[in-house]
């Protein structure tokens, strides 16, 4: 796979503010006292709770599950105890008000029973795409789309081209710059799961990874692994 740069003209071009986090490692924050987990974390319809007030609950355990076709299953980032359920400002532009599941945390940070998938590719791909959406699985873009609708593909809806986009264009934002650089092998370990899940007949030839020019020497590690 060949590298290339494209350009255009014009645009907007606002201070980056990246290498305040660029300059350091990726590290795993703390867990805070009180967890906010907005029923609606994605497109499409919010969650219906799982829970109710006064329940104790583990990390990992699914706390709302998805309704309808499009949505997806919430799950605790922590262990504690479900104090309310109600509307709470969410991060928004507009300060918006959101239904959301407060959990006060306990700090033993105690993991619900769960189990890896020992080898993906033993599954056939119906079961692992219901793997991935029980796991509430969804894009960090602006939409939050549920992965496994994307991933749920007819027999007659052929892919020929997998696009990896880690064009991180706003300012402040390195998710993608930093994993490129720290965990490249779990990139790469994602790219071979998904065209199991869409398309067998994907290649190496037919994936295309885009990113800033800045990001071009970690691109390196990913392609020379491709």
């Amino acid at each position: 796979m060949n590298a290339q740069i494209h350009s255009f003209h014009g645009g907007i071009h606002p201070p980056e503010n990246k290498r305040q986090s660029t300059g350091g490692t990726i590290t795993e924050a703390p867990v805070p006292s009180r967890i906010v987990l907005p029923l609606q974390q994605h497109i499409g319809l919010p969650a219906d709770p799982l829970v109710k007030v006064g329940d104790k609950v583990l990390k990992g355990q699914t706390v709302a599950e998805a309704i309808g076709r499009i949505s997806a299953n919430i799950h605790a980032s922590t262990s504690g105890t479900v104090v309310a359920i109600e509307a709470h400002p969410v991060p928004h532009m507009s300060g918006m008000m959101a239904d959301c599941i407060i959990i006060e945390a306990d700090g033993e940070d105690q993991w619900t029973e769960h189990q890896g998938l020992e080898d993906y590719q033993q599954l056939p791909k119906p079961e692992l795409i219901e793997y991935i959406r029980k796991a509430g699985v969804a894009g960090m873009g602006g939409a939050g789309f549920p992965t496994d609708v994307k991933l749920h593909l007819g027999d007659d809806h052929i892919v020929n081209t997998l696009i990896i986009n880690a064009a991180e264009c706003e300012p402040y934002i390195t998710a993608d710059d930093m994993l490129m650089r720290e965990r490249a092998d779990r990139i790469l370990g994602a790219l071979k799961l998904l065209p199991t899940c869409s398309s067998p007949c994907i290649s190496s030839s037919a994936l295309k990874i885009t990113s800033r020019r800045q990001s071009a020497p970690y691109m390196k590690l990913l392609t020379a692994a491709i």
